[in-house]
């Protein structure tokens, strides 16, 4: 069995099929990156809302509150079947590729503004009190005191669901979208090895997420560093 894998290595790796996976990377780094990127920015919008005191903004707590909790607990690929199907019942003609960035967009937003909410959360009451007897106004009290001091507890996480996230955007070919489980679909399709395909769609995986995490890192400790340093002394 490996010397028929060993063997087949040539015939796989033709430059259609490079161009194919490669196309397929792109695709899924696509939908990683706008999910993410579009989640992170209406995701802290969400949860800056639902932390909101003034009573104005009690209808938008309340509609930010149902869409976080009830997006947060229904199955990626039902929502992506649901936009997808909804859309085609609506009379919208979208592409699959679309439909799937906005699916994915949808459910980013929903995770990350909870994961953001717990952060902004955790900032312990005593430092949002001291902020208000020194009379700042809510936006500076959340800009200087706030957010600096939630960031490293929203960090982790953010980064831990982005790297889940990457693997998720596999569903997106169930509706038919080029992306990497897909691509391996089609080569396994033209009788190649199983194992070999999915050990290359593997590998690019992994190229994707890799960075990401360690970024995430990077961000982690440096975050931490300034956090924790101390002024030196006047010598």
């Amino acid at each position: 069995m490996l010397s028929f894998i060993i063997a087949e290595i040539p015939r796989l790796f033709t430059s259609y099929n490079i161009i194919l996976l490669l196309h397929a990377a792109l695709v899924t780094l696509a939908l990683s990156a706008v999910g993410c990127a579009v989640g992170l920015v209406f995701g802290f919008g969400l949860s800056l809302a639902r932390l909101s005191k003034r009573a104005v903004f009690w209808p938008v707590k309340v509609i930010a509150f149902l869409y976080v909790e009830i997006v947060r607990r229904v199955p990626f690929l039902i929502t992506l079947m649901m936009f997808f199907f909804g859309a085609q019942v609506l009379g919208f003609s979208f592409s699959p590729l679309l439909t799937a960035f906005i699916a994915s967009s949808v459910i980013s937003t929903a995770f990350v503004a909870e994961i953001v909410r717990a952060g902004l959360m955790a900032v312990r009451p005593a430092q949002i009190e001291a902020a208000e007897v020194m009379n700042f106004s809510v936006w500076t009290t959340f800009w200087h005191v706030r957010l600096p001091q939630a960031w490293p507890i929203m960090l982790p996480p953010v980064f831990s669901y982005f790297v889940l996230f990457i693997k998720d955007t596999a569903l997106a070919s169930q509706v038919g979208v080029l992306e990497l489980t897909q691509a391996g679909k089609i080569l396994t399709t033209k009788g190649f090895s199983a194992s070999l395909v999915y050990g290359a769609v593997l590998v690019l995986y992994f190229v994707i997420s890799y960075p990401l995490a360690r970024f995430g890192n990077y961000l982690e400790r440096r975050i931490g560093a300034a956090r924790h340093s101390r002024p030196r002394s006047a010598v």
